[in-house]
């Protein structure tokens, strides 16, 4: 015992916790749960054989942090009395002079001097009161205990005894505190790493390569692998993290199991041992608990193979009913409400379960790996606690199946098992990275050919064929179907669209009745004023030199003028240049005047714009060298002095959010190992996600500076994007107001993601491929991939419906993008899937991202809609007309009647034109004088343009378009012409079939007659050359 520590201070402060709730319970009366005892006695005998922890072993490890065997501990409200031998009191020596005082006696070999200590006891329990608290079913049994029941029952013969199980379990075993939940959250983490993945791939290769292996041999190999240090700190959990890199697998130890049950021999309390018989696959059951200093965790899980329909249907009332428990469990709930409500929902759903189902749901664990007076059945009344740790499990025990595949499985169990913490809300599964739905518990391993019903067949038409009767149409063109449209729908979206644009122009006329141009539209300019100094004697000392000075410090330009210095501050000066002429160089300072500008600067505001202004000064030195380094000072100061402004321009709109305000009393709920975009600063690395009580904050794991917190109030739309059809699943937080990320990043689009593609393994081997070729590989990692996209999709939606319900006071709601709507298009610079949601036109896949909010949009107008187009351009005008119009652009016409449609049915306003509008130019119209506009006519002009290209069209028509008797002489000719062209092809290869058929000469006489042609024609060959070239 040499290397045992107890903290001391960790024994006053529990002891102390403990004493007060006695006195607390004594000044209630008798009725407590401490029954009005004045004294406790806690005994503890020799060291047993297999040992077990009763309420006694647990009241020492929680004082003590050990086990003190032949050790007698009386408790009262004032003093501690410990009697052990002289080796263990050295180690309780440091406990004395505390809060609560410790008397520890020290017992020798005199047996006369130990029954006088015991005696000393007896007499303490006597003058305390009438009644000792005890351990009813205390089994301590040894020489040391003997000893103490004989001076006991001799002097202390009046004293009334009164179970205090209950009052230990309240008031020191079940609330936990932070040292004993981080205890269990490592032995639960264990619990998962064991059962997901070590058991359940050992499993997968047993049933998969058809192995013949015993339950026994099984749960040895998961025995074995907690000695396995080096296993323990490469080990990944299902959710890609590892264990804390604190973990000691030194402190772990079975309290239960390994078990492993399969072929219709169930016990569900998982303390049988292990049989000989060999793993069936059919129903699996496989639990183990693990206890990690001192502190207990369990875990079960059933695993189903190649399950019928009634064992899926039956294991899907077990989850719910799991999920159920899960669910009530709460801060305030009476333990028999929860196994009541989990029983009527078995009688609502199937009541011929009933009677298979568990005489109760769970109990406390802990120290203890079962707390008696926790027990969640049907007839305890005592409530739950926040920081209450519970093991629950559910389960059907001897469950009949109709269809057995074999006489192993004419009978089978389930059950589920987790250990979780209470707290005010849904509780903390400290095992819920195990899964438990279906999917992830089931596995087929029969022939696809088994396993797929016969299809249908469908009724062909004797035209078809081979191909598909579905993929028939009536138009033979994509062009002509494509561009098809509903005439009657057509013209329900006229007459909705002029009732939308009547209305937007009576709402334009109502909000800006009688208004002042300028006022309702763009920022009116104002003149700014620059101080360089208040006073003369802030200037810098080096001005009495008379010489151009560039102060940095205070954005100025110091210039003799006349003798004088004169301050001009940095935002006056528009440039400076230097030039050399001759032996002289010459600096020149340019001003800031009325009408010099040419671009955005033309319409600087200033005081009085027709007073006299200095438009330049220039000064001229011999020496170039110091008016170059003037004229880089006054460039540097002019840009930097411009980007300061830009800054705070960009800021003007960045809102100061309130603080955060953090969970303390409970672990908030959290999302591990996401993404956040915008990126943080430094290493892309995942962090997590934890909501709070006004918001939510994403922390890095880098830094824990490294934060991003969002409040509830700011948070306009809440997306979840499914990573159906994508690359990543998404939560998406649109914000009312921009925040800072990092140090200078401004956004307004928080994001939370992570990658869906991350499984780049192949887990497959199984039997099919020692009989078949072909890509079940394959097909084994896509439905791999499919379950990961689930679980994923599933992990997300929860967060983001956890993010509403904690949000729900300030309006926050879950907005999914609905992709059958959406339609391709490039807002900024790619081109990306833009998908509708309730109350949004969104693109959150790629940065950067767009958000629409419908009820901000103004009209909409559809650009370039014309015949012959492949693509379209789509406008949103916001109410807020100082806000510059969105673009999507690009999108294939193919859509266009889908986005007309959307439009409509959004109650938005659209028009369309042939051509692209110059919109900068319409909103400054627009914003100079906002009621004049509506007054005009509104948005009307761009209807106009719509009904004008209409009509055009109309008249055109005869002259554009093409009747039928024209179709077929057009046809006609070109049936003519490929006729003329294959009867000159047919001529042309007769008069080479002639050709081929006559006599042929050698190449002496062929070459003859080809020079005397030569000749007779006069040409040379550069002739000959020249005029092929010509005729090339």
């Amino acid at each position: 015992m040499a290397d045992i520590k107890i903290d001391g201070k960790l024994f006053q402060e529990r002891i102390t916790h403990f004493i007060n709730a006695w006195k607390a319970d004594k000044r209630a009366g008798d009725g407590g749960v401490f029954g009005g005892v004045s004294s406790i006695l806690i005994m503890m005998g020799k060291v047993e054989e297999i040992p077990e922890f009763q309420k006694n072993n647990a009241m020492h490890f929680w004082l003590l942090g050990y086990e003190f065997p032949a050790t007698l501990m009386l408790l009262t409200t004032d003093t501690i009395y410990v009697a052990t031998t002289a080796k263990k009191a050295k180690h309780l020596e440091h406990l004395k002079g505390g809060r609560v005082p410790v008397e520890v006696l020290v017992r020798g070999k005199d047996a006369a001097a130990n029954e006088k200590q015991f005696v000393k006891i007896a007499e303490t329990i006597n003058s305390a009161g009438k009644k000792i608290g005890v351990l009813t079913k205390d089994r301590s049994n040894g020489p040391f205990v003997d000893e103490w029941k004989k001076v006991y029952s001799d002097k202390c013969k009046d004293i009334e005894e009164v179970d205090i199980s209950a009052a230990l379990s309240t008031a020191a075993f079940s609330v936990k505190d932070e040292t004993e939940l981080r205890a269990m959250r490592a032995a639960s983490k264990a619990c998962v790493a064991l059962m997901t993945p070590f058991f359940l791939d050992q499993m997968s290769d047993v049933l998969d390569q058809e192995k013949k292996v015993k339950h026994s041999a099984l749960a040895d190999k998961v025995d074995q692998k907690l000695d396995d240090e080096k296993w323990w700190k490469t080990v990944e959990l299902p959710n890609k993290q590892k264990l804390p890199s604190d973990f000691d697998p030194a402190s772990l130890d079975w309290y239960l199991g390994p078990a492993v049950q399969s072929g219709g021999k169930y016990d569900l309390k998982l303390q049988a041992e292990p049989t000989a018989d060999n793993l069936h696959p059919g129903v699996i059951i496989a639990g183990m608990g693990l206890r990690y200093k001192s502190y207990c965790s369990s875990i079960a899980r059933t695993y189903l193979v190649d399950p019928n329909k009634t064992q899926e249907s039956t294991y899907k009332v077990l989850y719910a009913v799991h999920n159920l428990v899960l669910k009530e469990i709460r801060d305030g709930v009476i333990a028999k409400d929860v196994y009541n409500k989990a029983l009527s929902h078995i009688k609502s759903r199937k009541p011929e379960l009933e009677k298979h189902f568990l005489k109760n749901v769970g109990a406390g664990i802990g120290i203890e790996s079962k707390d008696p007076t926790l027990v969640l059945g049907p007839k305890n009344s005592r409530t739950l606690k926040d920081g209450m740790t519970l093991c629950i499990t559910t389960g059907f025990t001897d469950i009949e199946n109709p269809t057995p595949k074999d006489k192993l499985s004419k009978t089978y169990s389930l059950v589920l098992t987790d250990t979780i913490r209470v707290t005010n809300s849904d509780p903390v599964v400290f095992t819920g990275d195990a899964p438990t739905d279906l999917d992830a518990t089931s596995f087929f391993f029969k022939d696809d050919e088994e396993m797929q019903p016969t299809p249908k067949k469908e009724k062909k038409d004797s035209r078809v064929g081979a191909v598909a009767t579905k993929n028939i149409t009536d138009s033979r063109l994509r062009s002509e179907r494509t561009t098809q449209v509903d005439e009657d729908q057509e013209k329900r979206r006229r007459e909705h669209q002029k009732e939308l644009a009547l209305k937007k122009q009576k709402e334009g006329l109502a909000r800006f009745a009688e208004s002042i141009g300028g006022q309702d539209g763009a920022e009116i300019k104002k003149f700014k004023k620059f101080e360089s100094y208040k006073r003369d004697n802030q200037m810098p000392l080096k001005v009495k030199n008379l010489e151009i000075l560039v102060d940095q410090k205070n954005h100025t330009l110091v210039l003799p003028v006349m003798g004088r210095p004169v301050p001009f501050h940095i935002h006056t000066i528009k440039n400076a240049s230097k030039n050399d002429e001759g032996e002289w160089s010459y600096l020149r300072i340019n001003f800031l005047s009325p009408g010099q500008g040419v671009g955005r600067k033309d319409d600087q505001p200033f005081e009085d714009a027709s007073a006299q202004f200095v438009r330049s000064l220039t000064f001229r030195s011999r020496d170039g060298d110091r008016y170059e380094e003037i004229a880089a000072q006054i460039s540097g100061m002019k840009k930097e002095a411009t980007k300061k402004e830009q800054e705070k321009k960009d800021m003007e709109d960045v809102v100061e959010q309130d603080k955060l305000i953090e969970i303390r009393n409970r672990r908030p709920p959290v999302m591990d190992n996401v993404f956040i975009r915008p990126a943080m600063e430094g290493k892309r690395v995942p962090g997590k996600v934890e909501i709070h009580q006004n918001g939510i904050r994403y922390q890095s794991p880098l830094n824990t500076q490294q934060r991003v917190d969002v409040l509830f109030s700011n948070i306009r739309h809440l997306f979840f994007q499914p990573c159906a059809h994508e690359l990543v699943v998404i939560i998406h937080l649109h914000l009312k107001d921009p925040i800072i990320i990092g140090n200078k990043k401004k956004t307004k689009d928080v994001q939370f993601y992570r990658e869906a593609t991350d499984i780049q393994f192949d887990e497959t081997g199984n039997r099919k491929r020692k009989y078949r070729h072909g890509d079940e590989d394959e097909f084994e990692q896509e439905q791999e991939d499919r379950r990961h996209r689930a679980e994923l999709d599933r992990q997300f939606k929860s967060f983001a419906d956890k993010i509403a319900d904690a949000g729900k006071n300030e309006g926050v709601e879950v907005d999914m993008p609905l992709r059958e709507l959406g339609f391709s298009g490039v807002p900024f610079r790619s081109n990306v899937t833009i998908q509708p949601t309730t109350e949004c036109l969104i693109q959150v896949t790629e940065p950067p991202f767009m958000v629409i909010t419908i009820e901000d949009i103004e009209i909409a107008h559809l650009e370039r809609v014309q015949f012959g187009l492949k693509n379209f351009d789509l406008v949103f005008v916001f109410k807020d007309f100082t806000r510059p119009p969105a673009h999507i652009n690009t999108i294939p016409v193919e859509s266009l009647e889908d986005v007309k449609e959307w439009l409509d049915s959004s109650d938005i306003p659209y028009t369309e034109g042939p051509l692209n509008l110059n919109w900068p130019t319409i909103m400054k119209t627009v914003t100079a004088d906002t009621h004049q506009f509506f007054v005009d006519g509104g948005w009307s002009f761009l209807q106009n343009e719509t009904d004008d290209e209409d009509n055009g069209e109309e008249e055109e028509e005869s002259n554009f378009e093409i009747d039928e008797s024209e179709l077929e002489e057009a046809s006609e000719s070109s049936e003519d012409d490929s006729d003329f062209d294959s009867n000159a092809s047919e001529e042309a290869s007769e008069e080479a079939d002639d050709d081929e058929d006559e006599d042929g000469e050698d190449w002496d006489e062929l070459e003859k007659k080809a020079k005397r042609k030569d000749r007779e024609s006069g040409l040379d060959e550069e002739d000959r050359g020249r005029n092929k070239k010509r005729r090339h």
